[in-house]
């Protein structure tokens, strides 16, 4: 398995289909949580659903498309971090991720994309990174304000989450608010 340290005991790996199972796991136990925010987690109920996540992943990344990692704290996987889309037409990435409520508070997340952030701008010569967040998760929303990006507006109507119809929040930080 190949891994990128990005801070004491945490690590980012491409996903793998040996982490399908550590994934079943997360769902399975915090699936009341994860379905708040992320439609997938309802339907993910076996070790195929996320073997099949991990072909798509891989798919994305062989084509330029995404990158998918797993987050990787103390030798164990706590969640996901990604470049849900690369767009070098536009020269933007679009940030998705999460994490096991378990392990949440600990600022995980917070190093995880800002270390992807510097990565988009320095080894991708992306100009922008974009994150879309439900509008009412605030823990989300905290990881974007801590790295400084800005709100560039919320969008109502934006996503149905397991019948309830959310609005998203949408924040960005460009190459040039680094400087």
């Amino acid at each position: 398995m190949f891994t990128l340290n990005i801070g004491p005991d945490l690590q980012l790996a491409i996903v793998e289909p040996s982490f399908a199972g550590r994934y079943l796991d997360i769902a399975t136990e915090e699936r009341a949580y994860l379905s708040k925010w992320l439609r997938w987690a309802t339907y993910a109920h076996d070790e195929a659903f996320f073997l099949e996540f991990v072909r798509k992943s891989l798919q994305g990344y062989a084509e330029g498309k995404s990158m998918t990692c797993a987050l990787i704290y103390q030798h164990k996987v706590v969640g996901n971090v990604s470049f849900n889309n690369i767009d070098k037409e536009l020269k933007k990435v679009e940030v998705g991720y999460w994490l096991s409520q378990k392990y949440q508070g600990m600022g995980i997340m917070t190093k995880a994309v800002s270390f992807l952030i510097e990565y988009a701008f320095s080894e991708l010569g992306m100009d922008k990174v974009e994150i879309c967040a439900a509008a009412e998760n605030t823990a989300s929303r905290r990881v974007c304000e801590r790295l400084n990006m800005s709100l560039e507006g919320i969008i109502s109507n934006y996503e149905n989450i397991n019948g309830d119809i959310i609005d998203h929040a949408i924040y960005g930080i460009h190459r040039t608010d680094l400087r």
